[in-house]
C-alpha cells in the first residue's frame, strides 16, 4: 500500500480535485431538492388541501424520520456500509418525488384526507432518504478535503435556489393556463426526480473512481475506517485487516464532549431558521402587492441567500474560525424573531424580503463556517463520526424548529 501518511502533494493526490467539488455541488443538490421541492410547491399544496397548513404539517412530518434514522445511523456509523447507505438514500429521493407524481396523476390533482396521506407518507421517505445521505456524505467528505464539504453544503443550498428559479418558471409559464398551477407542479417535480436520479449515478460510477477521492479512502482505511471498504472494493482496491493501521480512536461520546460548542452552533441555526421558514413566510406575513407570488418570493430569496452565504466563507479573510465567535453568531440570530414578527405586523413587503434576504445570508455562512472547521485535527474514523454527530445536531435543530414554527398561529382563528 502507498504511503498515505506522507505530507507530499503527489499528482495521483491532486488528480481529479475539480471534478469531485462539482460532483460533490450535485450529489448535496441531490440530497435536499426532492424536499425543497416539497417546501416550493406548498402554495399548490394550500389551494388543493387548504385546512391542512401544508407546510407546517409535511416539514413536521419530515423530521421525526430524519432525526430518528439519524440518530441510529450516527449510533452505528463505525459499522455502517458507507457506499450502501449512500446509494440506498438517493435512490429513496428519486422513488419517493416519482411516488408524489403518480398521486397527483391517478387522482388528478384533487384534494383529501386519503391524498394528503399519501403525500405524507411520500414525505416521511424523504426524511429517511435524508437521514442516509446527509449523515453519510458529510461523514464521507470530513475526512477528504475541506472544500469537498463546503461544496457539498453549497450544493444544499443551490437546491433551494433552483427550486425556487424553476417554481416561479414555472408558475409565470402555466400561472393564466387552465389548471396551470397544477401543470407547473409536475413539470417541477419530474425535473426534480430527474436530478435524483442522476445522483445515483454519479455516486455510484464517478466520484469513487477519481484519484484524489481513492487517495483520502485509502488513507482513511490505514487509519483504521471500515465504512470506506465498499468504495475501495468497487473500484477495484481491497484491502485487509493486515494492511489497517490498527489504532486507538476516541469515543463518541468523547468527540462530542470536545465539539459540543459546533453541536450547539448547528442546534441553534436550524432552531431559529425552522422556527421562520417556511411556515411563518407561508402563513403569518400577511397579503401584499405581490399577491400570490409573495410567498414564493420570500421563499426564493431566503435560498438565493442562503447559497450565497455559503460561498462567502471561501473569501479567507471573512471566514469566522473562533469557535466563541461562532457560538456568539448563532445565539445572535434568536434577535430575528422579534423583527419578524414587528415587520409581518407593521411592515412592508421591502422590509420582509431584506430580513428573509438576511435570514438565508447567516444560515449558509454560519453553517459552512461550522462544518468545515469542526472536522480538523482528527483521524478519518474520528471525523466521520463527528461528521454524523454534527448532521444529528443539525436535523435536531430543524425538528425543533419546526415544532416551535406552531406558536406563530397561537390564537389565529384559521388554526
Amino acid at each position: 500500500m502507498e504511503d498515505v501518511d506522507s505530507g507530499v502533494s503527489s499528482p495521483g493526490r491532486l488528480e481529479g480535485k475539480s471534478i469531485a467539488i462539482v460532483v460533490c455541488w450535485f450529489l448535496g443538490l441531490g440530497s435536499l431538492i426532492s424536499w425543497n421541492s416539497m417546501l416550493t410547491i406548498s402554495d399548490y399544496y394550500y389551494q388543493v388541501f387548504p385546512h391542512y397548513h401544508p407546510s407546517r404539517v409535511l416539514t413536521l412530518v419530515y423530521q421525526p424520520f430524519a432525526v430518528g434514522t439519524m440518530a441510529i445511523l450516527a449510533y452505528h456509523e463505525s459499522k455502517i456500509n458507507t457506499r450502501k447507505r449512500n446509494i440506498f438514500g438517493y435512490i429513496l429521493f428519486a422513488l419517493s418525488t416519482l411516488g408524489l407524481i403518480l398521486i397527483d396523476l391517478g387522482t388528478s390533482g384533487k384534494g383529501g384526507i386519503a391524498n394528503y396521506i399519501g403525500i405524507c407518507v411520500f414525505v416521511a421517505c424523504f426524511g429517511l432518504a435524508d437521514a442516509h445521505v446527509q449523515g453519510g456524505m458529510v461523514g464521507d467528505l470530513a475526512f477528504m478535503h475541506p472544500e469537498f464539504n463546503q461544496s457539498f453544503f453549497c450544493g444544499l443550498a443551490a437546491s433551494g435556489a433552483l427550486t425556487s428559479g424553476l417554481r416561479l418558471i414555472t408558475k409565470a409559464a402555466f400561472d393564466k393556463t387552465d389548471n396551470g398551477l397544477r401543470k407547473g407542479v409536475i413539470l417541477f417535480l419530474s425535473i426534480s426526480t430527474f436530478f435524483e436520479f442522476l445522483c445515483v449515478l454519479l455516486y455510484a460510477f464517478v466520484f469513487g473512481k477519481l484519484p484524489i477521492v481513492k487517495y483520502f479512502r485509502k488513507k482513511a482505511a490505514s487509519e483504521g475506517s471500515k465504512t470506506v471498504r465498499a468504495d475501495l472494493v468497487a473500484v477495484g482496491i481491497h484491502t485487509s485487516d493486515k494492511e489497517t493501521v490498527k489504532q486507538e480512536r476516541l469515543t463518541t461520546k468523547q468527540l462530542l464532549v470536545q465539539n459540543v460548542d459546533y453541536a450547539i452552533d448547528l442546534y441553534v441555526i436550524y432552531v431559529l431558521t425552522l422556527s421562520i421558514f417556511p411556515g411563518f413566510l407561508y402563513e403569518n406575513t400577511g397579503h401584499h402587492q405581490l399577491g400570490s407570488w409573495y410567498a414564493v418570493v420570500l421563499i426564493a430569496m431566503y435560498n438565493v441567500w442562503d447559497l450565497i452565504g455559503r460561498y462567502v466563507p471561501l473569501i479567507k479573510a471573512i471566514k469566522l474560525r473562533s469557535r466563541k465567535g461562532l457560538l456568539i453568531s448563532c445565539f445572535s440570530r434568536f434577535l430575528l424573531i422579534p423583527c419578524f414578527y414587528f415587520t409581518a405586523k407593521y411592515g412592508d413587503q421591502g422590509w420582509m424580503i431584506l430580513l428573509v434576504s438576511f435570514l438565508g445570508l447567516t444560515n449558509g455562512y454560519l453553517t459552512v463556517c461550522v462544518l468545515t472547521a469542526a472536522p480538523s485535527g482528527y483521524k478519518a474514523p474520528e471525523q466521520n463520526a463527528l461528521g454524523n454527530l454534527l448532521v444529528l445536531f443539525l436535523l435536531g435543530g430543524i425538528f425543533s424548529g419546526v415544532a416551535l414554527d406552531w406558536l406563530w398561529i397561537i390564537g389565529k382563528q384559521s388554526f
